[in-house]
């Protein structure tokens, strides 16, 4: 039982990180049907820029929550401003291209992002320091660290605040309008343009969490760190109904409890012969499942009827 409770806290808080990522994925995809697989490398850059600036301010003598704070403020700051940059110059002008010529230009800018940081930052892994108290919390048998319910904590807020603003707000419903026809929502007197750009803004801030999220929970962050969180966030928002932003958290949830239970229960399942590092399988194997079975999600996609 207390393997049991700790992996459920386990696939909670990696589950929240893929949902901070997953949800990028689909509210770009809900409003101009664009995979953006430079996403997860938007992630590796936060990660990369909050280290960063903890290093340079290690010797100020400021406490560990404060270096924290001011990282992930300077890592939201450079992400934004980066898929802001991204938008414009690689997607905008491609926006009304077939579909294949903009998902081919997605890879080939998360490869540009991580050769980029490559050169800049280095290829060698690189040490997190551990910014927040070390001693964990025990629950029923189980441990929960500092971090970890400041993960869960920041999560709970962020998401709560996003479908505030996509469902209550003026930009919200900007956003849905011009999810659903762009062309009538600019004579209503949206503009389609700037909606799109602040979408990628507020993608680039989730994944800018979930990456200073990620290096403080593994201590580590290094140039290619971003690939296999967004394939899985990608994943999640698949499994989840992509473009639906409830089916982002719900598929991203899953995807880590899935991932986390796999992880402690693979060995005995198989009797040994697959060890922990095999948990990927599951959760492609339950990609496979849903899919197999509903092709649109958990939860669908809200697809609208464009004129």
């Amino acid at each position: 039982m207390d393997i049991f409770l700790q992996q459920i806290i386990n696939g909670l808080v990696l589950g929240s990180m893929y949902a901070l990522v997953a949800l990028g994925y689909t509210m770009v995809y809900g409003i101009i049907n664009l995979i953006n697989f430079a996403h997860g490398d938007v992630l590796m850059v936060g990660a990369l820029t909050s280290w960063t600036i903890v290093i340079a301010l290690a010797d100020t003598g400021m406490p560990g929550w404060g270096l924290l704070v001011i990282s992930l403020i300077g890592a939201i700051i450079c992400c934004s401003a980066l898929n802001f940059v991204i938008e414009k110059l690689a997607y905008r002008p491609l926006r009304n291209a077939p579909r294949l010529a903009p998902l081919i230009t997605a890879m080939g800018m998360s490869l540009l992002l991580q050769t980029l940081a490559m050169i800049i930052w280095k290829p060698n892994p690189k040490p997190y320091p551990q910014l927040l108290p070390i001693e964990p919390y025990e629950i029923g048998g189980a441990v929960i660290s500092v971090t970890q319910c400041m993960i869960l904590g920041l999560t709970v807020v962020i998401l709560s605040a996003l479908m505030y603003l996509v469902n209550r707000t003026k930009l919200g419903r900007a956003m849905r309008a011009t999810a659903e026809n762009p062309r009538v929502a600019a004579l209503m007197g949206v503009k389609p343009d700037m909606v799109i750009s602040a979408t990628f803004i507020i993608g680039a801030t989730l994944a800018a969490v979930a990456g200073v999220m990620w290096a403080s929970n593994y201590g580590t962050v290094q140039h290619a760190m971003g690939f296999l969180p967004g394939l899985k966030a990608f994943t999640a928002a698949v499994l989840g109904g992509i473009g639906n932003l409830a089916g982002a958290v719900v598929g991203g949830l899953l995807l880590g409890l899935v991932e986390a239970l796999g992880a402690g229960y693979l060995g005995q399942l198989t009797g040994g012969v697959l060890g922990s590092h095999y948990a990927d399988i599951f959760a492609f194997i339950a990609l496979i499942l849903v899919l197999t079975l509903r092709p649109s999600g958990l939860l669908g996609e809200r697809v609208a009827d464009r004129a």
